[in-house]
């Protein structure tokens, strides 16, 4: 393993080779950056989110159909569909994700911004001193208050259960994050970066393990909070511009 500082000093600098606009073009955070209002970056960027599993190319063909199915006006969509609107979901598939899935998203969200104050406020009722788990624990459970299908529940992680909800992670890392790069939108000011958690998988797991990061084998919830302390002594105010490092180096480099 590299010592501390040197590692910091490496890292720091495969942060500054990925953390720029040439990154948006081969991930999915490209869905949320064709917006300016922000409820349409933070619904096209929890959708897209949602989705990202699997081939990128895919995950990002498929966040623009999904963009295209609500008229590339995800706020409005969810605000003012009806159910006519909501059957022309019927034929989305992303891997398990499904057009039963995708309408009930639909009608979750609808509830959370007429009743609920919005995606931010939702997540920002519920953070601790040092973690947003606690708010995506109690945002899955706001989240399928309606009615519902069980598979659907499927698609959310719960830091609860175990899980280390890599894609909530990441949407957080995008909405919450600003360090003018260009590539995070920073755009969630009441949630401060030094809380975010890196959005652990199986690249950022396995780069982490090889510099000595991260020794837990599963990519848990146990395991995220192992990473989170360790990257936290790196910069414990934005920890999470890691993210950028690990998974560069596991995707682009093959480290």
């Amino acid at each position: 393993m590299l010592i501390q500082s040197d590692l910091k000093e490496f890292l720091d600098s495969k942060v500054i080779e990925y953390n720029n606009p040439s990154f948006i073009d081969s991930d999915p955070i490209q869905i949320p950056h064709r917006y300016s209002l922000k409820e349409d970056i933070e619904i096209s960027a929890f959708l897209a989110a949602t989705i990202a599993w699997g081939n990128r190319k895919m995950i990002i063909k498929n966040g623009e159909r999904m963009m295209e199915l609500m008229g590339n006006s995800p706020y409005d969509f969810v605000l003012n569909h009806n159910e006519t609107h909501l059957n022309r979901l019927d034929d989305f598939v992303h891997r398990t994700f499904n057009g039963t899935d995708f309408k009930y998203f639909i009608k979750a969200l609808e509830n959370i911004y007429v009743n609920h104050g919005g995606l931010e406020y939702v997540f920002n009722q519920n953070i601790s001193e040092n973690s947003l788990q606690p708010a995506i624990h109690e945002f899955k459970n706001l989240f399928f208050s309606l009615e519902h299908e069980l598979r659907t529940k499927k698609h959310i992680g719960d830091p609860n259960k175990g899980s280390a909800c890599k894609r909530l992670n990441m949407m957080l890392r995008w909405l919450v994050r600003n360090d003018k790069a260009g590539v995070d939108f920073g755009i969630w000011k009441t949630i401060p970066t030094s809380i975010l958690s890196c959005p652990l998988d199986v690249h950022s797991g396995n780069v982490a393990r090889k510099l000595g990061l991260l020794t837990r084998k599963q990519n848990d919830a146990k395991a995220l909070a192992d990473l989170d302390k360790n990257l936290r002594q790196l910069d414990q105010n934005d920890p999470v511009k890691y993210d950028f490092a690990l998974f560069g180096l596991g995707v682009f480099e093959g480290f």
